[in-house]
């Protein structure tokens, strides 16, 4: 009984949101609709190899939104991290970023 105690321990063990995923908030340029998108830094960023090594430089993300109230106009989001998983520079087209705060006071 106390290896399925043990192993179910590995299982019910998850990372908090704040650990595991960037939240970043966006604002659609045509229409206004404010959005939220999550990264979820261990699964969702790509490998960048620089100068031919194996281990990767840096790593990079592309998400593209849309929201669902107005006009549906894609909103892209291309995301650089370092090799610690750190975001480094963030692009945008479609659509500018916000705050946490301007988001909240529109929901």
């Amino acid at each position: 009984m106390s290896f399925l105690k043990s192993f179910s321990k590995i299982f019910a063990s998850k990372p908090t949101g704040t650990e595991r995923s960037k939240y970043l908030y966006v604002q659609c340029n045509k229409c206004g609709e404010m959005l939220r998108a999550r990264v979820d830094i261990y699964s969702e960023l790509s490998p960048d190899y620089e100068g031919g090594s194996d281990t990767p430089a840096s790593y990079f993300c592309r998400k593209v939104l849309i929201g669902e109230k107005q006009c549906y106009q894609p909103i892209e989001l291309r995301l650089k991290f370092d090799k610690n998983h750190k975001l480094v520079d963030q692009q945008i087209s479609g659509g500018k970023y916000i705050s946490e705060d301007e988001f909240l006071q529109e929901s």
